[in-house]
């Protein structure tokens, strides 16, 4: 799915057209098929009055036609606007306001109730045609914030931006074409759009696959001899629950990567004490996709690595703005080629940015080394008697309770601390909160005490694992009054 014209392929790894390169289910699909369903749905596009430089929005659940709806996109020059299936209307509406696509393809009767819709399911004869060149200036795709505070923004990447993460992703995952792997989050998603990107422009096989299935994502791992796997918060912690993981041969896996949040090292350890697997942390945003990752040997849980080449990173000063040195934690700030132009809301983007820098919104220092390790986000903070809590540190305690199935921990307002800490705690087995409370005091400093804990039934995540901490303060937070 890279362009060609912007990211050239090397003759060696380029996929030939009478490969297989995709599979779902059972159906398989040749670069060739892939090219030529492109090329018929761009051609009703283009009958459709789509042309260069116009937005289409796509809403699609897993399927392969997502991969040939967004190639179909990008031949007529146009920028493709993701959508997330499980929204609803309202949200829906907003993205398509943000954004103001000209035409949808999609299989959601919400998307067609909205605006007209070329429905995945219509049938549309294969084409032909040569790929036209395209201004790497253009724009290439519109993904969304993941939106934990206020309206999600759309993301802007031009095709020379979203080709240029392609690139870093390539190199930091080391991916050839002998490499293997399989889509289970949403290619919505900023990370599963990537995956899939990255594979076809190398020419690695995929295997897509409709929804997230644990036994079935562990079966192909050994069906398919996959050799990277990803894997977010919620698949690491389903992994490592597993009854069963031992009877599956995962000898094939190079690694796991881990993404979308910091790593849970007794999860992470879990897994590969039994499974003999490793894993490969890295970090990214929507806004910039690749900024750091581990080395493939070597690799370390508690950081997600060193900056990827053609990415710079600096910390700021939480107080003053001003690079600090290695070692002093601060706000990660970054640049690169691969950087998004800005957002919609347009004047949402003045912010996003300090001096060129993209502000990630995430706390953590560099070391000597060069070794990136993020300890919360800015706005998650808790704010305790002056000091400054992270909600992530306390989470990989609780994490390490064996009573503990999943965790995500927030602030609320206290009359004498200012905010006390509270933890929403999904319980594997019964545990008291005074044990819980206990457990974490052994571990921490006394201002990270837990000032309450709340047991649920569930932890609510973005499929990309990251906490929705509004959320739970709004189902299970109190105000200042209460």
């Amino acid at each position: 799915m890279g362009n060609p014209e912007i990211a050239e392929q090397d003759a060696d790894t380029a996929p030939a057209p009478s490969s297989v390169v995709l599979a779902f289910e059972d159906r398989e699909f040749t670069l060739a098929e892939i090219d030529a369903l492109a090329h018929g749905v761009s051609g009703v596009l283009e009958r459709s009055g789509v042309g260069a430089g116009d937005r289409v929005a796509l809403m699609s659940s897993n399927r392969p036609e997502f991969v040939v709806a967004v190639r179909a996109i990008w031949q007529l020059g146009a920028a493709v606007v993701l959508v997330s299936p499980a929204w609803k209307r309202d949200e829906v509406a907003h993205a398509l306001d943000v954004t103001k696509p000209v035409f949808a393809i999609g299989d959601s009767p919400v998307l067609a109730d909205l605006m007209p819709m070329l429905h995945l399911d219509d049938h549309v004869a294969p084409g032909s045609g040569t790929r036209r060149a395209v201004d790497p200036d253009a724009e290439a795709v519109l993904v969304f914030s993941s939106g934990t505070t206020g309206l999600p923004k759309a993301v802007r990447h031009t095709h020379g931006s979203f080709a240029a993460a392609v690139e870093h992703w390539k190199v930091a995952l080391d991916l050839t074409a002998a490499d293997r792997m399989q889509i289970v989050t949403p290619p919505s998603h900023i990370l599963g759009l990537l995956n899939i990107a990255t594979a076809l422009d190398c020419g690695a096989w995929i295997r897509l696959h409709r929804r997230f299935d644990l036994d079935a994502m562990l079966h192909h791992i050994q069906a398919d001899r996959i050799t990277v796997e990803m894997a977010v918060a919620p698949i690491a912690l389903a992994i490592a629950s597993h009854p069963e993981l031992e009877s599956y041969d995962l000898s094939s896996l190079r690694y796991i990567m881990w993404g979308a949040t910091p790593v849970t090292p007794s999860v992470a350890e879990r897994v590969t004490e039994r499974t003999g697997v490793g894993w490969m942390p890295a970090y990214g945003a929507s806004e910039l996709p690749v900024i750091a990752c581990n080395p493939i040997e070597g690799a370390r849980l508690d950081s997600v690595g060193k900056p990827v080449p053609g990415v710079e990173v600096r910390i700021t000063s939480l107080g003053t703005g001003e690079p600090v040195g290695a070692g002093e934690v601060g706000e990660i700030q970054t640049r690169s080629a691969s950087l998004m132009t800005g957002y919609l809301p347009e004047d949402a983007t003045a912010d996003a940015f300090v001096d060129g820098w993209y502000r990630t919104g995430d706390v953590g220092y560099l070391d000597a080394d060069n070794w990136l390790r993020i300890t919360d986000r800015l706005k998650e903070m808790i704010k305790v008697k002056g000091f400054q809590v992270a909600p992530a540190e306390i989470e990989a305690v609780l994490h390490g309770h064996p009573d503990v199935a999943d965790c995500a921990v927030f602030g609320e307002p206290d009359p004498t601390s200012g905010e006390t800490v509270v933890a929403a705690v999904l319980t594997a087995n019964p545990v008291t909160a005074e044990a819980l409370t206990e457990y974490v005091g052994e571990r921490l400093a006394t201002y990270k005490r837990l000032g309450r804990v709340v047991f649920v039934p569930e932890i609510p995540r973005l499929p990309s694992g990251k906490v929705l901490r509004r959320e739970l303060k709004e189902r299970h937070g109190r105000t200042s009054d209460e």
